[in-house]
Parts: C-alpha cells; sequence; structure tokens
C-alpha cells in the first residue's frame, strides 16, 4: 500500500509542467507496474494502466501535468519575463519561490507600479539574482518552464503540499490499483498529460481506450474559508466529493448513482460537489466520440493552485475507499 504523504511528497517534487510531465510519467510507471495488468505510453505522454476484469470498460483518469509559467523574454540586467502555463493566479504568484528543471531557483515579482487588482503577466518577473542578459543566459532561456518550490508537509490532520492539483490524484489511482485483487469491471487507470491547457491528454486517451464509463478524480475548490467567493457546499473534513458539475461537465445521473451506492454500501462519508468553475478530465472522457456516462470524484482541497495546497488525509482517504469500492460494484446505469 502506497503512504499518502510519502507518495505525494515525492511526486510533487519532480518536475512535470503541461508539456514537460515525462520524468513524472516514468516514475508513476515504475511505481504502477507491480500492480498492473498491462502498462503503455501512449503518444501524447499518457499513462495508461490496465488492471484486467470482466464487467465494464471503466476509464479512471487524474492528471500528472502541473501548472507553471514560462520565459518569454529576459532583460538586459538579468530578470525574467514570463506568461502562465495553466489557470494560475497572479495574486497568488507573487513572493513565490519556483524552480527550474535545472536546479535555478528564482522568486517572482512585480514592477513598482503595478496595480495589484490590476496585475498583468507583463508587469511581473523571476529574478534568479543574476546581473546581466548574459549571466542569465548562462542558467535559463526562453522557452525554458519554472513550477513552484515548497515542502509538503501535514499538520493538523491536512496535508499541505504544492501540486496536489493533481498528484494526489495520481496517489489515490497507485492507492487503488494495490487494492484491486480481482476488480469486477476492466479497468484503464490513466495518468493524463496537458490537463492544466486543455484536458489534451485525457481526450486522446479517451479516444483509444473506448470506455463505457468514465470518471475524472481531481481536486475541487471549497467553501469553508473566510469571505469565499465560491458559495459550495464541499469543506475540508466531510468526506469524499462527488461530482455533479463544473464547467467542462454536468455529471451523468447514473454515475453519480453508481458512487453514492458504493458509498453507502461500504460507510464511506461523502459529500456532493458543484464546482462553479474549472474542469477536470471527465470533460473530455464524456464527449469523446459517441459520448460516455462521467462523472467524478474529487478531493476538498483549500488555496488550489497555490504553492500551498491544503486537503484532509482522512478525506483524501474516503476517496481512495470510494473509488476502490465503485470500481468492485457492477456499473449499471
Amino acid at each position: 500500500m502506497f503512504d499518502t504523504f510519502k507518495t505525494q511528497s515525492e511526486l510533487a517534487k519532480i518536475f512535470a509542467p503541461a508539456g514537460r510531465e515525462r520524468a513524472l510519467i516514468y516514475r508513476l510507471l515504475e511505481m504502477a507496474k507491480p500492480y498492473a495488468d498491462e502498462c503503455n505510453i501512449d503518444t501524447l505522454g499518457n499513462l495508461i494502466v490496465r488492471k484486467k476484469g470482466g464487467g465494464r470498460k471503466i476509464m479512471v483518469s487524474a492528471h500528472a501535468d502541473s501548472i507553471g509559467l514560462i520565459i518569454t523574454h529576459i532583460k538586459d540586467k538579468g530578470f525574467l519575463r514570463f506568461c502562465r502555463i495553466g489557470g494560475l493566479r497572479l495574486d497568488m504568484l507573487l513572493g513565490s519561490s519556483v524552480v527550474f528543471e535545472n536546479g535555478i531557483k528564482g522568486t517572482v515579482r512585480r514592477e513598482a507600479k503595478a496595480k495589484l487588482d490590476e496585475l498583468k503577466d507583463y508587469e511581473c518577473f523571476v529574478d534568479i539574482g543574476a546581473g546581466s542578459k548574459e549571466a542569465a543566459l548562462k542558467h535559463v532561456n526562453v522557452g525554458d518552464i519554472a513550477v513552484f518550490s515548497a515542502e509538503t508537509y501535514t499538520n493538523c490532520g491536512n496535508i499541505v503540499s504544492p501540486y496536489l492539483d493533481d498528484r494526489i490524484g495520481c496517489v489515490i489511482l497507485l492507492q487503488t490499483l494495490a487494492m484491486l485483487d480481482n476488480p469486477v469491471n476492466d479497468v484503464y487507470f490513466v495518468f493524463s498529460v496537458q490537463e492544466e491547457v486543455g484536458l489534451r491528454g485525457a481526450k486522446t486517451a479517451a479516444y483509444a481506450i473506448q470506455p463505457d464509463l468514465g470518471l475524472a478524480v481531481d481536486v475541487t475548490g471549497v467553501g469553508d474559508t473566510p469571505e469565499v467567493k465560491a458559495h459550495m457546499a464541499c469543506g475540508l473534513g466531510k468526506g469524499a466529493a462527488i461530482k455533479l458539475r463544473d464547467n467542462s461537465i454536468i455529471s451523468h445521473p447514473g454515475v453519480v448513482a453508481w458512487l453514492e451506492g458504493a458509498a453507502k454500501s461500504a460507510d464511506i462519508p461523502v459529500q456532493r460537489e458543484v464546482l462553479p468553475a474549472g474542469g477536470t478530465d471527465a470533460g473530455a472522457i464524456h464527449v469523446s466520440r459517441g459520448g460516455v456516462p462521467s462523472g467524478g470524484i474529487s478531493i476538498p482541497t483549500r488555496y488550489i493552485h497555490s504553492l500551498a495546497e491544503m486537503a484532509d488525509l482522512a478525506d483524501i482517504d474516503a476517496c481512495t475507499r470510494l473509488l476502490t469500492a465503485a470500481l468492485n460494484t457492477g456499473a449499471e446505469l
């Protein structure tokens, strides 16, 4: 069985922004292979792990990629201009420590004249301490990508980490894969790429797999912090979240009923999720080919797309148990 904290800590340290997931995908392959019947890395870079069973063909996807920033220009004094990869919020990025694939670190800052409430990419920069363009070019170049640099830790029953979105979903898939001995269904675990830039990996994987049913395992926002803008029922410590709606999908009612039935039978705490903004791999799966009944299991998470995302360890365990229970149940919609 995979230890949640240790596995998340390891995966969070691996450089894997959207489009550059190779190192993480190969590590996930090493971790998944002992429990798999088949493993394949497709053309786009998705890792597809099959656990054979006699029932319906089910695709379960968690994305391996993360948000980041890509260097667009290097100024004469060595400061690095950038644009964002994925839905990275500038207000959460300012002051953060970031790291490039080669280990060079920097800090994200804004021009003094820039207004916080109207901040633009071109008013921000990464400072790696270089005094000139020539000095900076010894370490970074246009097109290099940086990601958050932060540690994973636990506190008050929660795990705090960069890239819980969606490395924790990958952890849940690994844990479930290890727990499924003789699955009722024919399960394809997909560790997808390029989710943060348009659900691209899940789209090609679903087209190839042709599943009967699809699930995304990903983080979701919560409504339990002070002055929250999105009024949501989801909160930390209330169990696994069963997705009803986000901007990419309205979950199939049969999939929702299947998950709720599995939770009730196994006495797993669950909550209902209606996410006002954002989407998951389920959005790509459900419109593949002629359509796929789809939904999602979500991990309630605070401060998504920041360097200190927070989730409840008991909720993560509930998500793993729910996914395992559902996959061991006949999916008759």
